[in-house]
C-alpha cells in the first residue's frame, strides 16, 4: 500500500475531494478534468486520479494538466488495480471531509456534484448516491438489453441488503457522494474484491448510514467501451451469496465452491457419456472424469476465483500440473469412497459420486490457494 493510503493527517472540513479512478482514459480524461474545475465551487477542490498504470498515456496527460493546476493530483499505482480498491485508496487519500467518487468516462455529469452536495447538506446525511432509476433520471448510451439487467440486478441487491437500504433505487451507483468523518470507518473495512464499492459500504453498514439519492442524466461514454464482462457478474453472484450468508464465508471461498459445483456437472456428464457412449465400466469412468472436472475446475478459478493472481503461458501449464497434485489425494478419496459407495452401499453413480465429491471441497480450497496461486 502506497503512503497516500496510509496518510492519517487532519481532515480539513471545508473543501471537495473528487475521486477519479482510471485505467486506460485517455481518450476522455482531460475533458472529465476540466470541466470539474469549473464547478464554481466557492468552497478548495482537489480532483484526485487513482490510476492503475494506464498504458494508454493518462498518467502523462494527468501529470501535465496537474503542473498546469495544483488542485489535480494523480496516484499512480503499480502491482495494484481493481475499481474497488481504486475507490478505497482515493478517499483514504482525500484531503477534504466532502468526497465525491464518479466515473473519468464522462457517463456522469458534472452538474450532478452541487445537486448531490446540497442534498448532503440540506438533509444531514451520510451519503449520497447518483441514480439511474428515479423519475426524473435519463439513460443514454445503454441499450435495452443492459439497462434491464441494471434493473434486475439492482432488485436482487436491495433484497440481500438492510430494510433500511430498501427506499434506494440503485444499490450499484458508480456516483456517491460522502460524508468522510462519518463513512471513513466503513471506507476502511469494504472489500475491494467486491462487485460494487458502493454496494459492499452499504452491506458492511448494516443499515447504519443515512442515505440518499438524486436522479442522475446517465451520459454515452465519450470515449472507448464498457468494461463489464463474465468475471463483473460472476462477482455480482459471488456479493449476493456473500451478503445473504452474513459474510461469514470468504469471498474466494464462495467462488471456488460455485465453481466446484460447476465441476460436478463435468463429472456427471463425463461420467455419463465414457459409460454410455464408449461402454466403460463406472470403474474405469470415474478416474478419467474425475481429473476432467479438476482441469476444468483449474481453469474457471483461475480466470474468476484468482483471475488477479492469474495464470498464463507456460505457467498455466504448470499451474494445472500443480493444481492436479494438490487435488491428487482428495481426488483418489474422490474416487475410492465412490467406488466403494457404489459396489457396497448402492449401485447409483450419481449418489456415490456426490459421497466422493464431498470429501474433496475443503482441501482443494486450502491448498490450492496456498499453494497454485499463492494466496495465504
Amino acid at each position: 500500500m502506497s503512503s497516500t493510503a496510509e496518510r492519517e493527517g487532519p481532515i480539513s472540513h471545508s473543501g471537495l475531494s473528487i475521486v477519479l479512478p482510471t485505467f486506460n482514459e485517455g481518450g476522455s480524461i482531460r475533458q472529465v478534468i476540466e470541466s470539474l474545475l469549473h464547478l464554481g465551487t466557492d468552497h478548495p477542490l482537489e480532483i484526485l486520479i487513482v490510476d492503475d498504470d494506464s498504458r494508454d498515456g493518462t498518467p502523462d496527460l494527468v501529470r501535465a494538466l496537474a503542473r498546469q493546476d495544483p488542485r489535480i493530483r494523480i496516484i499512480q499505482r503499480v502491482g495494484r488495480s481493481g475499481l474497488a480498491s481504486a475507490i478505497k485508496e482515493g478517499l483514504i487519500a482525500a484531503l477534504y471531509s466532502i468526497a465525491v467518487v464518479m466515473d473519468s468516462d464522462g457517463q456522469h455529469e458534472p452538474a450532478s456534484v452541487g445537486e448531490a452536495v446540497q442534498l448532503l447538506d440540506r438533509e444531514g446525511l451520510d451519503l449520497v448516491a447518483g441514480s439511474r432509476f428515479l423519475d426524473h433520471s435519463e439513460i443514454r448510451g445503454l441499450s435495452d438489453r443492459r439497462t434491464d439487467g441494471s434493473t434486475l440486478a439492482n432488485r436482487l441487491a436491495r433484497w440481500s441488503l438492510p430494510r433500511s437500504y430498501r427506499h434506494l433505487s440503485d444499490c450499484m451507483s458508480g456516483f456517491i457522494v460522502l460524508r468522510l468523518d462519518r463513512c471513513l470507518p466503513l471506507v476502511r473495512q469494504v472489500d475491494v474484491n467486491g462487485f460494487k464499492f458502493f454496494y459492499e459500504l452499504l452491506a458492511i453498514s448494516r443499515g447504519r448510514l443515512q442515505v440518499g439519492e438524486i436522479p442522475l442524466r446517465f451520459q454515452p461514454r465519450l470515449h472507448g467501451s464498457s468494461k463489464l464482462d463474465l468475471a463483473v457478474l460472476w462477482d455480482f453472484v459471488v456479493s449476493l451469496i456473500h451478503t445473504a450468508t452474513l459474510r461469514l464465508l470468504p469471498r474466494r471461498a464462495i467462488s471456488f465452491g460455485l465453481v466446484g459445483a460447476s465441476g460436478v456437472v463435468v463429472q456427471l456428464l463425463s461420467t455419463a457419456l465414457l459409460m454410455g457412449l464408449f461402454g466403460l465400466a463406472f470403474q474405469q469412468a470415474l478416474p478419467v472424469a474425475v481429473i476432467t472436472a479438476a482441469s476444468s475446475n483449474y481453469l474457471v478459478n483461475n480466470a474468476l476465483t484468482f483471475r488477479d493472481r492469474r495464470q498464463s503461458g507456460r505457467h498455466l501449464i504448470r499451474g494445472l500440473l500443480k493444481f492436479l497434485l494438490v487435488a491428487s489425494l482428495p481426488a483418489l478419496a474422490n474416487v475410492g469412497l465412490a467406488t466403494s459407495f457404489y459396489t457396497l452401499i448402492q449401485a447409483h453413480a450419481l449418489w456415490a459420486q456426490l459421497a466422493g465429491i464431498v470429501v474433496v471441497y475443503v482441501w482443494n480450497y486450502a491448498a490450492s490457494s496456498r499453494f497454485v496461486w499463492n494466496n495465504p
